[in-house]
Order: C-alpha cells, then structure tokens, then sequence
C-alpha cells in the first residue's frame, strides 16, 4: 500500500480502507454507517445499558426531533473552487483544534465496556480530539485526566444539592489539569426514562458512574462511615444530592466567582436563557436538548441554533445532540456554531471494541467531515455560514 498520509485526511484514509479491503481482503473491523453501529452495539450490551445509552424521555419524540432538524436543513455544494487543500482546524478559548469536534459528557460508560472513560480517554488522546468528562464518570476525574495527558479536556459539572460537593469538584478539576468547566443546566432532576423505568434500572445504584463522588472529600464528610464499608448507604446519599432543582440564575453567577476556567453552560434552547447566562458569566453556550434524554416533546437542538447564536453574537456557541455524521457537523457550523459534541456514535463503538472501536469512530467521522466540507466546495470551517444551506421549513415555522 501506497503511502497517502500527505493526502488530505479524507482521501487518506478512504484510499487505505478501500486498499485493505480490495488488495489484503481486510475489510473494516468495525461498521461505518451509523445504523449498523447501532444495531450491534446494542447487541453487545445488556439489554440494561443497551436501553440507557439509547433511550431518551418519555415517548422519545425528541430524539426523533432532533435528526428531523438536521433533514429541514441541505447542503447546497457549489463546484469548480480549488478544494484540494483543506484547513479543518478551529480555534476554542485560545487553544487550536485539529477539527471542531469534541467527545460529549457521557456518564456511567462501564456499562457499555468495563474500561470506560479511561478507554474514552485513551483514544481521544491518540487521535487528539478533546474530551468533556462527565461528572458521572466510572472513574475519577484525575484517572481519566491522567490518560488524557496533554489533550484538551474539559469537565462537565452536575451541580449538586450540596454546595461543598460542586465547590470540590471544581477545584479538584483545577487541579487535575481540565481547561474548562462546562454545567449542564437542564438536568436538576433526571427526566422520566421509559426504557429505564419498564426495568426498574439506574446504574446509578448498582454503584456505577459515582466514582467522582465517592472519591470526593466534602461527599464523604457527608456519609458517616466511608462508602468501602457502607456502599448502599453511600449510593443512597448520591441520589438524594445529585441534583438541584431550586437553583437559580443567582447561582449561576456565585458558581462564576469559583474559578478561572472558561465556563461555558449546557442544555440552553432558548436565546433569552443563553443571553442570561452569558449575563451571569458563562464564557460559552452549548446548544442541546441533552440527546433528547429530559424533556419529550422539545424542540430539536438544531433548531434552537441559530437564534441563539444571533442572541449572543461574539460569544463562542458549541452544539450537541444529534450528531452522527460529517454532513451533520457541517450544517451546525453552517448555522453558526463554533465546534460541535459527539455523543452515541462514540459510546456504541465503545461497547463494540473498547478504545479501538471509539477510535475507529473518530478516524470515520473526521474523514466524512473533511470529504463533506471539500465536496460542498469548501476548504475550511471559517468559511461556512447560513448560506451554504437551503430551509426546506415549511413557511411561517419561526425561529425560536
């Protein structure tokens, strides 16, 4: 086989795979269409984790909201315009990315592979695509910093009943190396999960995804033996101060004054609350409706994007939830996000293959973006905008 590494990266790994297959009869280990990742990731799992990772609130309308966003936007490719060359890197809060694209907060990943983050972590390194580390990590945040090294990494935040505990994991954040903290917003309460519920399943309580809290100082001065003694009671404790469903935009600005990291908010989908929360402090907005998994029957995140870029104008906004491929990532940015979140593509190739499989989803996803952008007639991100994209939105459906 030829060597094609200075080809530009879609050609690059297009060729060596079509290479493989054809001359080495070694076809792709791993499946490459988002379907049949699905389908045998699912598989894979128990039919406990299959149902968390999948499922969403309620009906799960939502999740179905979300891809019919994506289908009433279409990309317009424009031809004849010197494409050969592509820079697909983007700058974030000073730090230059390779490519807009970041692993998404996942939570409680050693249901699908009993590596977890750390396998998560370990293939975002190799292919230095940054990672945001749940609070609800299998293992703690220092472990998946660790294995992270020098690759950007950020730390999602779930604001607890307990002031001490948010206070602590924003410093042990700090002090473990994460450039920023993102706080998710949308999540005081945990949505009504039908898959969950019909199997009376939280891994939650199976002592799964609480590592950050059990290994936290102000958690355990909250329990009165450790949790390696009393694990039931230590898990019952986390339930009861998970989450905060009695704070207020006040917080958000107290929460401001606790660190010097960048501190960007998720789960925003309406621009008033992202003009708020920039008004609080927030550093950044990232626009999703949490993968469909809280409230059934919202609006797709897509669809919130671009008034509440407009709103907030010079401040950066990310996009998450419904994100599967190259052209996906291309319209987001399109409508005005800088970078965009990866969430149950990397999560099914977790439970297929360990970090092999996440990093085979990586390599896919960062061609199919590449081919996208040069296909439509582009050769970077800073040139896209609404204009490269046709609404096909039935007339008098607004923005929100």
């Amino acid at each position: 086989m030829s060597d094609d590494s200075s080809k530009p990266y879609g050609e690059h790994r297009q060729r060596n795979v079509y290479a493989s297959g054809m001359l080495a009869d070694d076809p792709p280990e791993h499946p490459v269409r988002y379907e049949e990742l699905e389908r045998r990731a699912m598989a894979a799992m128990s039919d406990e984790a299959a149902a968390y990772v999948a499922g969403g609130a309620g009906t799960e309308d939502t999740i179905t909201e979300n891809r019919r966003a994506f289908a009433d936007w279409r990309i317009v490719p424009r031809m004849l315009r010197d494409v050969a060359e592509r820079d697909l890197q983007v700058d974030l809060f000073g730090t230059e990315l390779d490519l807009p694209v970041l692993l998404a907060p996942l939570g409680v990943l050693s249901i699908v592979h009993e590596a977890g983050e750390l396998a998560v972590a370990r293939a975002a390194a190799e292919h230095d695509v940054p990672m945001v580390l749940s609070s609800a990590s299998s293992y703690t945040m220092e472990e998946v910093a660790e294995e992270l090294g020098e690759t950007p990494k950020w730390f999602q935040l779930y604001w607890s009943a307990d002031p001490d505990i948010t206070s602590s994991f924003v410093e042990r954040a700090e002090n473990a190396g994460y450039d920023a903290i993102v706080v998710t917003l949308d999540t005081p309460l945990l949505g009504w999960r039908e898959r969950d519920i019909e199997q009376g399943y939280l891994p939650f309580l199976d002592g799964e995804g609480v590592a950050n809290y059990v290994s936290d100082p102000a958690f355990r001065e909250r329990l009165d033996v450790p949790p390696e003694e009393n694990e039931g009671t230590a898990l019952m404790e986390f339930i009861d101060i998970f989450g905060d469903p009695s704070l207020t935009w006040d917080d958000l600005a107290s929460l401001r004054t606790e660190t010097d990291l960048p501190l960007l908010v998720k789960g925003v989908l309406h621009p008033d609350d992202a003009e708020r929360a920039v008004e609080c402090g927030a550093d950044g907005v990232i626009v999703s409706n949490h993968g469909g998994r809280q409230v059934d029957g919202a609006i797709g995140a897509l669809t919130a994007l671009p008034g509440i870029v407009e709103t907030v104008e010079d401040t950066p906004v990310l996009f998450d939830s419904g994100i599967r491929g190259g052209a996906d990532a291309v319209k987001a940015i399109a409508l005005g996000a800088d970078a965009v979140l990866l969430g149950r593509p990397y999560a099914y190739g977790l439970a297929l293959d360990g970090e092999a499989g996440v990093g085979s989803v990586l390599e896919n996803f960062r061609a199919d973006l590449d081919l996208t952008l040069a296909l439509a007639g582009h050769t970077s991100f800073g040139e896209l905008d609404r204009s490269i994209l046709l609404d096909r939105q039935p007339s008098g459906v607004d923005d929100p």
